[in-house]
C-alpha cells in the first residue's frame, strides 16, 4: 500500500485528535471579533479559503484568505494565520518574515522542528497529522477540523461520513471518465478547489473546480458522455438536470463536504492506479517548494 493510500484511511482517526484539540488551543486560535487573514501555498491555500468562508459565514469576522505569494501587504489585519504542513515553504516564511512586528503571526503544522515555529507568535502544531507523502491528505483536512472544531462547527457525524467515505465504494464508471470538474458552495469551493488539485498531483488527470452556481457561465460547455461533474455538499436546484442533459455523469455529494474530499481522494488513488502511475512520486512535485531566494 502507498504512503498517500495509508494517511488517507487514517482521516477519521486524526479528525476525532484534531477536534479534541479546539478548546484547549483556543487561546492560540483567532478571537471572535478579530479581523484576520489566512495563508497558505497548494493544498494549504485551498484550506485556508474553505476556514476564511466558515469563519466569516459564522459571524466570527471579516477573513481574508491569499495564497502566500498573493498577500496584499499593507492590508491591516489583528492577525495573520499559515497553513503549513511542511514549516518550511518559502512563500510563507517569507511573509510572516515581513508582517513581523506589526501583525500576530499564528501558524498550523505538521513539525515543530521548522523555521515557521520560531517566527511565530502562536504556533499549533499537529505532528499526529504529518505525512511522508508529497500528496497530502490527513494534514490538510485535521488543520480545517481542528478550525472547524474552533468555531463550534464540527460534529461527530462528520467523522461518520468519513468512516462511510471510506467503506462505500466509488461510484461505478467513474475511474474512466476523461475529465472531472469539482463543484461547491460556500466554504466548500476551497474543498472543490482541493479536490481537483488531488487529482492533478495523484492522477494526472485533467480537472477544474468552480463555485456551483458559475458552472451554467460556459463551463459546463465541456459536458460530455466521459466527464463527471462532482458536487461537494448540496447542489443549487436544476443543475444535477442540467449536467444529465448533457450526458455527463453527475456525483451528488450526500456526505459532509470534507468526507465527500475523503472519496475524491480516493478517487485520485484509483485512477493513477488505472493509468498506471505511483502516487507516492508525482511528476514534476516536492513535498515541500523551498526556493533559493526568500520570496
Amino acid at each position: 500500500m502507498t504512503y498517500v493510500a495509508q494517511e488517507l484511511a487514517s482521516q477519521p482517526d486524526c479528525w476525532q485528535v484534531a477536534a479534541g484539540m479546539a478548546d484547549g488551543l483556543a487561546h492560540r486560535l483567532p478571537a471572535a471579533g478579530e479581523r484576520i487573514a489566512v495563508v497558505g501555498c497548494g493544498t494549504s491555500y485551498f484550506m485556508a479559503q474553505a476556514y476564511a468562508a466558515l469563519r466569516e459565514g459564522s459571524g466570527q469576522g471579516e477573513t481574508d484568505a491569499f495564497a502566500a505569494s498573493e498577500f496584499p501587504t499593507g492590508r491591516p489585519y489583528d492577525r495573520v494565520v499559515a497553513l503549513s504542513r511542511s514549516g518550511t515553504t518559502t512563500e510563507v516564511i517569507g511573509l510572516l518574515a515581513r508582517i513581523g512586528g506589526t501583525t500576530r503571526r499564528t501558524v498550523v503544522i505538521g513539525d515543530p522542528d521548522t523555521p515557521m515555529a520560531a517566527m511565530a507568535d502562536d504556533t499549533v502544531v499537529l505532528q499526529f497529522a504529518d505525512e511522508k507523502s508529497v500528496v497530502q491528505t490527513r494534514f490538510a483536512t485535521s488543520a480545517l477540523t481542528l478550525l472547524r472544531a474552533h468555531l463550534g462547527l464540527h460534529t461527530d457525524s462528520v467523522v461518520e461520513d468519513a468512516q462511510v467515505a471510506l467503506a462505500e465504494p466509488l461510484p461505478a464508471g467513474l475511474v474512466e471518465c476523461s475529465q472531472f470538474t469539482f463543484l461547491g458552495q460556500g466554504w466548500s469551493v476551497g474543498l472543490a478547489n482541493e479536490a481537483a488539485l488531488k487529482m492533478r498531483e495523484a492522477a494526472l488527470a485533467w480537472t477544474e473546480a468552480y463555485p456551483a452556481m458559475e458552472y451554467r457561465h460556459g463551463p459546463i460547455s465541456i459536458s460530455t458522455r466521459s466527464t463527471a461533474t462532482w458536487m461537494l455538499g448540496e447542489a443549487p436546484s436544476g443543475l444535477m438536470d442540467e449536467v444529465h442533459a448533457t450526458g455527463a455523469r453527475w456525483v451528488a455529494g450526500g456526505l459532509d463536504p470534507l468526507a465527500e474530499l475523503v472519496r475524491v481522494q480516493r478517487l485520485a488513488l484509483a485512477v493513477a492506479e488505472a493509468r498506471g502511475l505511483d502516487p507516492d512520486r508525482p511528476r514534476h512535485l516536492t513535498r515541500s517548494v523551498i526556493l533559493s531566494t526568500t520570496a
